[in-house]
């Protein structure tokens, strides 16, 4: 590969990081921020598509008969909370820090990763095809994001994704999944005071404790075991009525050994009095061979394969995919926050150097 003005892709990168934190991208409000990449990536000549707020643009040297691997980031973001101590839509440069909402999550591995797919545009005789996707909707696992992307049927096929959320610019190998339940037991409403109905939280009782005690037996190298947490429990009316119904949610964290409709079966099939309702099956947990040729280049270089608790549009992904971007998992979704300059230009570079083991995918 020729040599690459690595600092002059940084600035480009960080000028339209500034750029998308001015204008609020909160999930399913991201028109305006789409409007935003679509322009500068015109003015680049990298001809982008959209599909509702996700812009996408196709390898310009595209061949059916090469490897193809998706580049992918989200332009969403979450609400800003209300401990910020600046302005939170006004991006503020202090020494190596970028402050603003969406800079870290994933604001740095979406505007690095487009800077690479605009060097790879100019790359001609490659081995492989590359394909660029800025998905919405990401924060909230939302249908109109990742989902209508794919099944638009826009994208040419690929072999390979690699998501840019934060991840210190460690390969995140695996990833959990998530399926959220919805749980009710039934009752029989009646006076406190007499011995008369059926209290539906004394039926949900043995089955919450259940939930709670029990683990999975099938536990990942790279994500540990399965988790499951009841997080919401809702019944009554009021202190003198016996509850006629109970509602609670659990939140399912799969790992790669096991599918969502098996775990969700196997709780139905333990459950005593209540019944269970699985919201979505489509929120997989994911992974990519660690000796995949591209995973062999992140280790070459010195760097960590691990697993990641968190979700991603990874999980929509079908085939092999990781996650790989500037910034920290931990400075995600927190008041002021930030990614530093020098991790766009380290996340460019190194994402170059990856890629280049695209040649061997076959």
């Amino acid at each position: 590969m020729e040599t690459v003005d690595f600092q002059r892709l940084t600035n480009d990168a960080v000028a339209l990081l500034s750029k998308l934190i001015v204008v609020p991208s909160v999930s399913r409000d991201e028109q305006a921020a789409a409007d935003v990449l679509q322009q500068q990536m015109e003015e680049w000549g990298l001809h982008p598509q959209r599909v509702g707020n996700n812009v996408w643009a196709n390898d310009p040297f595209l061949h059916p008969d090469k490897p193809t691997i998706l580049l992918n980031a989200h332009i969403d973001t979450v609400k800003p909370v209300a401990t910020w101590t600046r302005d939170p839509f006004h991006p503020t440069l202090e020494g190596d820090r970028l402050y603003g909402l969406g800079a870290n999550d994933c604001g740095g591995g979406l505007v690095s990763l487009l800077q690479v797919f605009r060097l790879l545009c100019n790359e001609k005789n490659r081995d492989f095809n590359v394909i660029y996707a800025a998905s919405c909707e990401e924060e909230v696992s939302g249908s109109g994001g990742m989902t209508l992307l794919l099944s638009s049927n826009v994208l040419p096929p690929f072999q390979v994704a690699i998501v840019g959320e934060p991840t210190g610019m460690q390969p995140a190998i695996a990833e959990k999944g998530l399926m959220v339940i919805d749980g009710y037991a039934h009752g029989v409403s009646g006076h406190a005071a007499r011995e008369e109905g059926v209290n539906a939280i004394y039926k949900a009782l043995d089955d919450l404790v259940w939930l709670r005690d029990y683990r999975f037996e099938r536990v990942s190298q790279l994500l540990g075991a399965a988790k499951m947490t009841v997080t919401v429990v809702e019944s009554g009316t009021q202190h003198n009525v016996v509850p006629d119904a109970l509602h609670f949610v659990l939140d399912v964290r799969p790992n790669e050994l096991y599918q969502n409709e098996e775990i969700y079966d196997f709780l139905c099939s333990h459950m005593q009095h209540c019944e269970l309702k699985a919201r979505s099956f489509r929120l997989r947990s994911s992974s990519i061979p660690a000796d995949h040729p591209l995973i062999r280049q992140c280790v070459a270089l010195g760097m960590q394969p691990f697993g990641s608790p968190t979700l991603s549009d990874q999980a929509l992904i079908p085939g092999w995919s990781f996650k790989l971007g500037p910034g920290q998992s931990s400075r995600s979704h927190t008041a002021d926050e930030f990614i530093c300059v020098s991790e766009i230009r380290d996340s460019i570079e190194t994402y170059w150097k990856i890629i280049g083991a695209a040649n061997h995918l076959g």
